[in-house]
């Protein structure tokens, strides 16, 4: 603003201009600064990297891919990641005594057991002038097993918690998915060993901390009710410590998604006259259970459940397959937990009754938003169904329905498409399976988990909060024929799909991409 008033005003205003002076050393021209030396001299007669380590060693546990903090501190730090370089910085010696401006990595081969960083830092040097200097600190990787790991490979079975997941079911459809949960939330990285039981999975774990925050995981995605014990392994009278064996046994409710219930008289009444015929539709840490008649609904967390538990009446394994013949809708469409429903009467027959008789049932239904004349359905059989269940003996009266339907069928056009890779794929968990122990059925584990994945392709809020992957075996010219069918199959949209990365590919390309 002044300057504007003093051209305004006519005033001659002298520009200020920065002069020019000698290196005393060089005589090179050059602008003045504190010293008189331009940049070249002053690092040749002052090096600010003077007395700061160039090379250091650092201690790397090769099984669980951690490193040394010492006294007895092990941080798990990736190759050239965040963490790895603030860790090499922090192992440097005297840093403090000049500013570090930039740290990074320079690329080294993977099996060279070296790491090296380039740091820039500055000093304050003669009379105040400030000179910045780059160099590079090599630091060399020696391989040690931590503790834990030591005593894994010294003796596997040296656990100090084993958690037993448990569930009284004829299926494992239940852990297939909670073996996903586990693998996208890491949730068993510190296990040391996994082992598949006939009704469950158990986890071991080297801590006891490790496996009691392994149970809180499981208690947050499914409804479960747990107990602990302890063992006494040894004693030291002198020292006055104690060793346990933790174990803690974990039951998940019997109750699956796609379940037929007759919930108990007691239950019923606190639900407000609710059922007593259900259907559970969602399995997370509550139980959410649909009337298909009336469209009512409710959610019952696990201190409900465990406070009145029930079972099944029918499981999804004893599904029967109908052809829908007609389809009335009676209500209009109704948003229940997320999911769409329209109430609607049908008119349904076995498939299996075909050419045999010519029996027909007429049902209400809640799947009218998705069933069309000449589509197939899968549900419970109630008319031919022997049930011994004790709830349904308490209710004096009750007229059940001949047939209750749970879901569209899509196995005729499944049968067109038999054989066909799928564009995706699920990761497992590195599993110890017996296959002598007794009711081991590798042809009915087989079976299960096709269903399961059947089940994440027709069901968008199962597969939400699981992590899929694109399948690299999937050749691009069997969609092309799949599309050309036009059979409405419900798959999995590639934009859901994870890519699964693979250090060894990435390699791999680089090093075609370098020789072309």
């Amino acid at each position: 603003m002044n300057s504007a008033m003093e051209q305004d005003s006519g005033m001659f205003t002298v520009q200020s201009t920065i002069g020019s002076v000698l290196c005393c050393k060089c005589g090179i021209l050059m602008q003045p600064n504190a010293a008189n030396m331009c940049a070249k001299c002053l690092r040749s007669e002052i090096d600010i990297t003077e007395g700061l380590q160039k090379s250091v060693t650092i201690i790397h546990c090769p099984e669980c891919d951690t490193y040394l903090q010492p006294p007895r501190t092990w941080i798990k730090a990736n190759l050239e990641s965040k963490e790895l370089l603030t860790f090499c910085v922090k192992k440097l010696k005297n840093l403090n005594t000049v500013r570090l401006v930039h740290a990074e990595f320079i690329w080294t081969e993977p099996h060279s057991k070296r790491i090296k960083v380039k740091l820039k830092v500055q000093k304050e040097v003669l009379n105040g002038a400030v000179l910045e200097q780059a160099f590079t600190v090599e630091y060399t990787v020696l391989d040690q097993m931590c503790d834990s790991c030591s005593r894994v490979q010294a003796n596997p079975d040296q656990w100090v918690a084993a958690v037993q997941l448990r569930q009284h079911v004829s299926h494992r459809r239940t852990f297939f998915y909670l073996e996903q949960l586990i693998l996208k939330h890491d949730a068993a990285k510190h296990a040391i060993r996994i082992q598949q039981m006939d009704q469950g999975i158990d986890f071991f774990f080297g801590k006891r901390s490790h496996a009691l925050k392994f149970v809180d995981f499981v208690g947050k995605v499914s409804p479960v009710r747990s107990r602990n014990d302890k063992q006494l392994v040894s004693f030291d009278s002198k020292s006055n410590d104690y060793n346990y064996k933790y174990t803690f046994s974990v039951e998940i409710s019997p109750v699956c998604r796609e379940d037929l219930i007759c919930l108990p008289p007691k239950l019923v009444n606190s639900l407000g006259n609710l059922g007593p015929i259900v259907i559970c539709t969602k399995v997370t840490n509550s139980i959410a259970l649909l009337d298909p008649f009336t469209l009512r609904h409710c959610f019952l967390d696990a201190d409900q459940y465990w406070r009145t538990s029930f079972k099944a009446l029918l499981s999804s394994r004893q599904l029967v397959e109908y052809v829908v013949l007609d389809v009335e809708p009676v209500s209009s469409e109704v948003t229940v937990g997320g999911s769409r429903y329209i109430l609607a009467d049908a008119q349904v027959a076995r498939v299996s009754d075909f050419g045999k008789n010519d029996t027909i049932f007429n049902v209400r239904t809640h799947l009218g938003h998705i069933l069309n004349p000449g589509d197939n359905a899968l549900g419970y059989d109630l008319y031919s169904a022997n049930s011994n269940d004790i709830e349904l003996d308490k209710y004096k009266g009750f007229s059940i329905p001949d047939v209750i339907l749970v879901k569209k069928s899509y196995e005729e056009r499944r049968q067109k498409k038999r054989g066909k890779a799928r564009t995706w794929k699920l990761k497992s968990l590195n599993m110890e399976v017996d296959s002598t122990a007794r009711g081991y059925n590798e042809e009915k584990i087989s079976s299960e988990y096709e269903q399961f994945l059947r089940d994440l392709e027709e069901n968008p809020d199962m597969r939400f909060n699981l992590s899929l992957y694109r399948n690299k075996e999937y050749q691009p010219s069997e969609m092309a024929s799949s599309v050309a069918d036009g059979d409405e199959l419900p798959s999995i949209p590639l934009d859901e799909l994870l890519a699964d990365l693979d250090l060894s590919d990435v390699e791999s390309n680089g090093d075609d991409s370098m020789t072309e």
